[in-house]
């Protein structure tokens, strides 16, 4: 029983350093400084080391001999590469979906959908993307398929810290439910090639969002960097 508490604990720790990861708590380069850590989450070194070998697993985070963990920023062409892996597998999981949509499954997908529908008349991206991030794991669960579920749940988490970037750049929230709405649509009319094509373009647009983000980010920067 403690072998599984702890392995919770240290998966938690983890969950929590992505979490400061994505909101800029714990920026690219940045040292982690564990006993700062320690005590900002409540717990030890030893499942904060732990959580530590996750994220490096996750290429989150690297280890340089004698100057301890620092964070890392993926280069814009892996984070690409991501998405292109993501963009194929999650349309698989939409194709496959919409083959074996069952009502019940139908009515769990459509409460979800309510719920973003609701995040974005509210103008509420951060509770957008955590109930998307819900809605793509439940797409990926009705697909029923165990090896495709596995491979895509450990290239989920990386994803889900750029998919909440995205959502900022000028005009991709309203893309964003209107690619939604088609992808219902889809699976509503279980037209799996439909759905299966639709995702897939659903998470290319996420990523040229997030290229078109990085860039002015850059610009922006460099004009900072050289003004008077």
């Amino acid at each position: 029983m403690k072998q599984i508490n702890i392995r919770a604990l240290h998966q938690d720790v983890a969950g929590k350093l992505r979490e400061m990861i994505r909101k800029g708590v714990l920026v690219r380069g940045q040292r982690i400084i564990e006993t700062e850590i320690c005590e900002q989450i409540g717990v030890s070194r030893t499942p904060l080391r732990e959580a530590l070998r996750v994220l490096e697993s996750e290429g989150l985070v690297e280890l340089f001999p004698h100057r301890g963990v620092h964070i890392r920023q993926p280069s814009m062409n892996e984070i690409q590469e991501m998405f292109m892996v993501m963009s194929v597998l999650e349309g698989i999981c939409a194709r496959l979906t919409a083959q074996k949509l069952t009502p019940a499954g139908w009515r769990k997908i459509e409460r979800l959908h309510q719920k973003l529908e609701t995040h974005y008349a509210e103008g509420d991206r951060d509770k957008y993307v955590a109930a998307n991030n819900v809605f793509h794991a439940l797409i990926q669960e009705l697909a029923g398929n165990r090896v495709l579920d596995d491979v895509v749940a450990k290239l989920r988490g990386k994803v889900a810290l750029y998919r909440h970037q995205q959502i900022y750049e000028d005009q991709r929230f309203d893309e964003s439910i209107r690619e939604h709405r088609d992808i219902l649509d889809a699976l509503r009319r279980r037209d799996a090639y439909a759905a299966e094509t639709l995702m897939k373009r659903h998470l290319e647009r996420q990523c040229n969002a997030l290229v078109n983000l990085y860039d002015r980010h850059d610009q922006g920067e460099k004009h900072n960097r050289f003004s008077p």
